[in-house]
C-alpha cells in the first residue's frame, strides 16, 4: 500500500514536468488526455512503478523533484496540475536551488523559505518525514561529521556509533558522491522512522537538531 501511495505521488511529478507553464495555460487542463489517452496517468504510474521496482532510490529522486516544482512554483502543498504542455521537459533548476532548503541551510534559513512559500514549521516537520526513503550523497552531509560549529569536531548529538559508521562511507576529503541510508531500519519503505531515528540520534539531517 506504501508503494502505491508513494507511487501516485510520482506520477504527478513526471506529469509537472510536461504540464506546468503560465506562458501556455491556456492550452492547458487537468482533463487535457480524458478522451484522447484516458489510460495516461495509469500509464505513467505503471512506468514509475516498474523504475522504483528497479532502482528503489528512484523513489526518493521523484519526490525530489515534485517537491521542488510544487514548492517553488506553487506556492503550496497541494495544486491541480494542468495538463498537456508541449513545449519543455523541464524543471527549473535554478529556482530549486535558489528556493528550496539545501542540506548545510541554517535552521533559521530554511524557516524563512518555507514562510515565503507561506508553509509553516509543521509543514517542514510532516515534509521532512519525506525523508524516511532513498540516500544521501556524503558532500551533503561532511559537515556534521568533521566540521558543525566550525571548530573542526562532529556534531554533539550524533549517536556516537552512527556517527562511525556515517564516517566509514564519507571521509574527511574525497568521497562525495558516496551514498548513505537515510534510513537504515527500512531505506525502502516510507514509514515515520525517520522520526524515531530522530530521537534516537541516528538520523544526519541538520534539521534533526532542532526538533
Amino acid at each position: 500500500m506504501a508503494q502505491t501511495n508513494i507511487s501516485h505521488l510520482m506520477v504527478l511529478s513526471l506529469f509537472l514536468c510536461l504540464s506546468f507553464s503560465p506562458v501556455y495555460s491556456f492550452h492547458l487542463n487537468p482533463n487535457f488526455y480524458e478522451q484522447s489517452c484516458p489510460k495516461a496517468e495509469e500509464i505513467v504510474r505503471s512506468v514509475v512503478v516498474k523504475a522504483v521496482q528497479k532502482e528503489t532510490r528512484m523513489t526518493a529522486s521523484l519526490r525530489r523533484l515534485h517537491f521542488h516544482d510544487c514548492f517553488v512554483q506553487a506556492g503550496g502543498p497541494n495544486w491541480v496540475v494542468p495538463l498537456g504542455r508541449r513545449d519543455s521537459k523541464t524543471a527549473s533548476l535554478s529556482g530549486s536551488n535558489r528556493n528550496t532548503p539545501q542540506p548545510n541551510n541554517t535552521f533559521q534559513t530554511i524557516i524563512i523559505k518555507f514562510k515565503v512559500q507561506d508553509l509553516n514549521i509543521a509543514d517542514l516537520v510532516a515534509l521532512s518525514g519525506s525523508h524516511t526513503i532513498g540516500n544521501a550523497r556524503c558532500t551533503s552531509f561532511r559537515q556534521r561529521l568533521y566540521n558543525q560549529s566550525g571548530n573542526g569536531q562532529a556534531d554533539y548529538t550524533l549517536q556516537q556509533v552512527y556517527a562511525n559508521q556515517l564516517r566509514s562511507r564519507c571521509p574527511r576529503s574525497g568521497g562525495d558522491n558516496n551514498l548513505f541510508s537515510m534510513d537504515l531500519v527500512s531505506p525502502a519503505k516510507f514509514d515515520n522512522y525517520y522520526y524515531k531515528n530522530i530521537l534516537a540520534q541516528r538520523e544526519f539531517l541538520i534539521l534533526i537538531k532542532f526538533f
